[in-house]
């Protein structure tokens, strides 16, 4: 029996590492493919605390017929809300670039001390400069308004039949304050 040449040894062992690394190409490429990107969450900071804020209404968009009419995937719902002391500070908000980059709508929720009058204000991305990333929301900003809680929302631009514009919700975070 004939020993093998040393030529016959080194294209054996690059055969054997190709397939190897063919092998982990395979895995890698199925491992990528099968993953699911987590719905982008809110980092709210607020009295010396930071909470993750994940989205408890997360839809994506299917695609936007000739029309105009928008079709979206379903939706994941859940009941989150992320409780936030702001103990009179103001609360911060850092949005992650895909909401910062994106048409987004902020619902903020004040009390009159009577305890039962809440007063809606709303702040759109065009209230602010181009993908700003850190919101501030004052907690009381007059002596008579106290913040119990905001949204924030990804929202999408729709008219209806009689021409009127407005924005429809597709993503959402809620924090209420106390």
């Amino acid at each position: 029996m004939t020993k093998p040449s040393t030529r016959t040894i080194v294209a054996l062992a690059a055969a054997g590492v190709l397939v190897v690394i063919v092998a982990v190409a395979a895995v890698v490429t199925v491992a990528v493919r099968n993953t699911t990107t987590p719905p982008p969450a809110l980092t709210v900071y607020a009295h010396g605390k930071s909470v993750t804020v994940p989205p408890y209404k997360y839809c994506t968009v299917a695609g936007i017929a000739e029309s105009g009419q928008v079709h979206m995937n379903p939706c994941q719902q859940s009941d989150i809300t992320v409780p936030v002391q702001p103990a009179g500070n103001p609360v911060q908000i850092s949005l992650p670039k895909k909401i910062a980059d994106a048409p987004w709508v902020m619902v903020r929720e004040y009390l009159l001390p009577d305890n039962r009058t809440v007063v809606r204000d709303v702040k759109t991305y065009l209230d602010f400069d181009p993908g700003t990333l850190a919101l501030t929301v004052p907690s009381r900003p007059t002596p008579n308004l106290r913040l119990v809680g905001l949204e924030m929302q990804l929202v999408l631009p729709a008219r209806d039949e009689m021409g009127q514009e407005f924005f429809v919700p597709y993503q959402a975070w809620s924090i209420k304050t106390a």
